[in-house]
Parts: structure tokens; C-alpha cells; sequence
């Protein structure tokens, strides 16, 4: 049988930086995101009987993913199948940029891959076994804002993710500009992982963290825009400044995105409430309101071509293979 899903990236607010388990992809610290509506991924599955492998295939190319043929051993074990799947997917975000490619990619990769197999599951199934593939997959899930929980089982089964209401979906706006389209230099998982093992900095950063969540669920529910871009955009740098204290030192900076950043604050101190956050990539987010979204969106044009509107997304969908 063949399925088609398509799920949408979210870009953390509490951002989600480290794990606690390697293996099964369990976070340190537990964290919270808003889904998109501009970028997303469309995969279709088809489990077939003629294949001694499964076939990836990205935007056209067919590739070898280490990272695809763990998650699909998962599947295989967890739903008893012997089967390989055709995997045919179509990314419409830059692809390893910092832009949550792999949360699109990996959330929809389970809805397709499951539907295909028969299986209906619930958004907290799927939850758990898109965070097998890409932590940040477990919140793609979901449309609007989500959490997902950390958990302190070591199974696992207490870690996914799960939708949060809030009144500021529908006025909420994140304009995002893409210093960069390019793969990253240190990957996620990577810079992830020496952050973990090498900084100094990285239990106060969890510490933190736990703070930095508590207050923003707090803003979220009060509708307090103001408080939310502050919450948002320090815990962000806090992120990036644990990968300044690896052994050795990276940074996903560029001197762009610097820029970027300074432009925020200029907006700001000009009465424009407008904060900006940045995943492990160079292409900085700015939190705003929507009604001064296109004044933003103009203003960074200036230093740059690719900046994109965006609003709060829908959850993962299985749809036609024609839609």
C-alpha cells in the first residue's frame, strides 16, 4: 500500500539542546515550538515485496541516508513488517540550513510509513516515533504551538510532544531570513553532542532551560506577546552560548546574521516589538506581530533576498498522492 503525508517544520521557542540518550533521541531538557505554515515536507511510502533495500528518493535525487535506513529499521521492528518501502520525498525547505528540515522530513516519513502499513495512530504515538528519527520531528506533529517533553523514563515512553493553546496563534508572525541555504558545517547532532560532552556551560544552560519553559507556558497563556519574544530570544542565545564554550569552539553565526540581529534591536528601540531567535543554522527568525510583519519583511530586504512570512502551521496530515 502507498501513502502520502505531508508535515510542516516548527521553529523552537524554548529551544531543545541536548540529549540525555543518545540512541533513542531523549532531550536533556524539554521545549516548545511553533509550527509553520511556509515550509514543509511531502513524503509517499509504498512498502513493497520487490525490494531487497529501501529507496530513497530526495527532490529527485536518489541518495543513501544513514539516518532514513536506522529510522526505517525502527519501523520494521516496532510494526513487524519484513518489507523494504520507496520513498519518495519532496522537501520544500532548505535542507540542513537550521530551518527544522529534519522535523518536517521525519514526522511526515511516520504518518506515511505507518498509513502505509495499515496502522492509524494516534498524534501521541506518532509523537514518539517521528522524536526516533529527529528530536525536533516529535513537535511536527502538531500544528500551532507544541511541548515536548523531556520525560524521565528511560524507554522513552514518557517523551513526546503535545499541542498548547494559546490566543496568540492567530497574531502571531515569524519572519524568517535566510543568511544561508547551504548544508552547515557542524551538523545539529553533532554540535549537539560536543556541546554535551566539552561545555562548560551546558548544565547551567538546562537549568535554565526548565526556567525559561515554565515562563513562557505563563506568557502564552496570558497572551503577553512582549514577554514571549523576550523569553524566546534570550533562551536562544543562551543555546548559542554553550557552543562557545565546546571543546573546541564552534558558532553558527555569520557576520549576516549578526547584522540581522542588530536590525532587530534598531526596530525595537524604534517601537517595533520584534525579537529574533536562531537554531543551530545561520538563518535568524524574527518573533513579531502580524500586523507589522510586511514592515519587517521590508526592512531586512534591504540586506538580503530571501525573507519569508510566516504563521502558525498545521499538524501532520495524510493526504492524496494527486493533492
Amino acid at each position: 500500500m502507498k501513502k502520502t503525508a505531508v508535515a510542516h517544520t516548527n521553529i523552537a521557542l524554548i529551544k531543545y539542546w541536548g540529549k540525555r540518550d543518545e540512541k533513542l533521541i531523549l532531550p536533556a531538557n524539554s521545549s516548545l515550538s511553533l509550527t509553520l505554515d511556509q515550509f514543509y515536507t511531502k513524503t509517499t511510502v509504498e512498502w513493497r515485496t520487490d525490494l531487497d533495500a529501501d529507496r530513497f528518493v530526495l527532490d529527485g535525487e536518489e541518495l543513501q541516508d544513514a539516518k532514513v535506513t536506522r529510522f526505517m529499521e525502527i519501523i520494521r521492528k516496532q510494526f513487524a513488517t519484513q518489507q523494504y518501502a520507496s520513498i519518495v520525498s519532496e522537501n520544500h525547505v532548505p535542507t540542513a540550513a537550521g530551518l527544522a528540515s529534519s522535523a518536517s522530513a521525519f514526522a511526515a516519513l511516520s504518518a506515511a510509513a505507518t498509513a502505509a502499513l495499515g496502522y492509524d495512530l494516534s498524534n501521541e504515538e506518532l509523537s514518539k516515533l517521528a522524536r526516533q528519527g529527529s528530536g525536533s520531528a516529535s513537535r511536527s506533529i502538531y500544528g500551532d504551538f507544541a511541548i515536548w517533553e523531556k520525560g524521565a523514563l528511560a524507554d522513552g515512553s514518557d517523551s513526546f510532544a503535545h499541542p498548547l493553546h494559546s490566543n496568540l496563534t492567530k497574531e502571531i508572525a515569524m519572519v524568517v531570513a535566510v543568511v544561508s541555504d547551504k548544508k552547515k558545517k557542524v551538523s545539529s547532532r553533532v554540535g549537539m553532542k560536543s556541546t554535551v560532552e566539552t561545555s562548560p556551560f551546558f548544565t547551567a544552560w538546562i537549568e535554565r532551560s526548565a526556567v525559561d519553559l515554565e515562563d513562557m507556558k505563563r506568557a502564552l497563556s496570558a497572551g503577553d506577546f512582549v514577554k514571549v519574544g523576550e523569553i524566546a530570544e534570550r533562551n536562544a542565545m543562551r543555546m548559542h552560548a554553550t557552543t562557545l564554550g565546546a571543546e573546541p569552539p564552534f558558532t553558527y553565526f555569520q557576520p549576516l546574521s549578526l547584522e540581522i540581529m542588530d536590525i532587530v534591536r534598531e526596530m525595537r528601540h524604534n517601537g517595533i516589538p520584534a525579537y529574533f531567535t536562531m537554531d543551530a543554522g545561520p538563518n535568524v527568525k524574527v518573533i513579531c506581530l502580524r500586523k507589522d510583519e510586511q514592515q519587517i519583511q521590508t526592512r531586512l530586504k534591504e540586506i538580503i533576498s530571501q525573507v519569508y512570512i510566516c504563521h502558525a502551521g498545521e499538524g501532520v496530515k495524510v493526504v492524496n498522492e494527486d493533492e
